[in-house]
């Protein structure tokens, strides 16, 4: 497969009322996981309240985030569904009172309505698993002017992904579709540097797929937009480690360093002070 048109890696990330300028940061954003959900593979159930949420999101604050995650519904393989008015009402109140936190906000939702009342809530940007091909995710971004938008890779869907993942080369694979999906939302008139991309670990990739992955990680940043890294506590680390998710920190923080090293601009994480420390330290020796 041949991959047109290489950029130039980005200077700048258009992210809602935030402008992320990378020549002026010493490492990536921090996007930190709030999941206001029962069922996440990691901390299902811990921030399901908005209050257990908002207390999460402080702590994550104080520790130096940049970006908080919001999600109402997991896709962890096998995930099943959620209403959408489960949805808003899992995520809408904790939107209303961090609105105005002094760190960029997120939605994690591949719905165009949530998407929707999400941004007219007061988020920044929408992370969609889909990469906006749900109905109607489109036209929602298409709507605000300004949101960051991240793009990902998965093969298949949540129920279905994890099922014998099969491609010809996981790297050109992954890099022609979020290059082809950048291209769709350019080609309606959203500017190129609104655009994050996001190659999707553990979302219908097997163990070798996403450790080639984390290897080449390097070769999506030549498709000229910021790259994110999403590997915290995923299972891909528990089969190396033989650890259970709450137990996946240090080597969580390790995958988010490699990641860092190999180019990734935005590093998604539950453990946001650790992670922060590693960078920091890391950021240090990037002269």
């Amino acid at each position: 497969m041949k991959l047109e048109g290489m950029l130039e890696m980005p200077t700048t990330w258009r992210c809602g009322r935030f402008l992320f300028d990378f020549t002026k940061r010493q490492y990536p954003i921090v996007m930190g996981i709030l999941n206001a959900t029962p069922d996440s593979f990691s901390d299902g159930g811990k921030f399901r309240t908005p209050q257990d949420a908002i207390a999460q999101a402080e702590r994550m604050i104080a520790n130096g985030v940049d970006l908080i995650d919001i999600g109402g519904e997991s896709t962890r393989p096998g995930a099943e569904p959620v209403a959408l008015q489960e949805e808003l009402d899992r995520v809408l109140p904790v939107i209303e009172v961090l609105k105005h936190c002094g760190v960029a906000l997120s939605i994690d939702t591949y719905k165009a309505e949530t998407m929707r009342q999400a941004l007219n809530a007061g988020v920044d940007c929408v992370n969609d698993v889909w990469a906006l091909r749900q109905e109607g995710a489109l036209d929602a971004v298409l709507e605000n002017s300004q949101c960051g938008i991240v793009l990902m890779h998965m093969q298949r869907n949540p129920q279905t992904m994890q099922f014998d993942p099969e491609y010809q080369d996981v790297i050109a694979d992954v890099s022609l579709f979020l290059q082809e999906r950048a291209q769709v939302l350019m080609t309606v008139g959203i500017e190129a540097n609104r655009i994050a991309i996001d190659p999707g670990f553990g979302f219908g990739k097997s163990l070798e797929h996403n450790l080639n992955i984390l290897k080449n990680f390097a070769a999506f940043s030549k498709l000229g937009y910021p790259v994110l890294a999403g590997l915290s506590r995923k299972s891909m680390i528990g089969k190396i480690t033989g650890k259970d998710t709450n137990e996946r920190v240090a080597s969580s923080v390790a995958a988010a360093i490699m990641a860092a090293d190999r180019g990734a601009r935005i590093v998604r994480v539950h453990d946001v002070p650790e992670t922060v420390d590693a960078l920091k330290l890391w950021g240090a020796i990037q002269t």
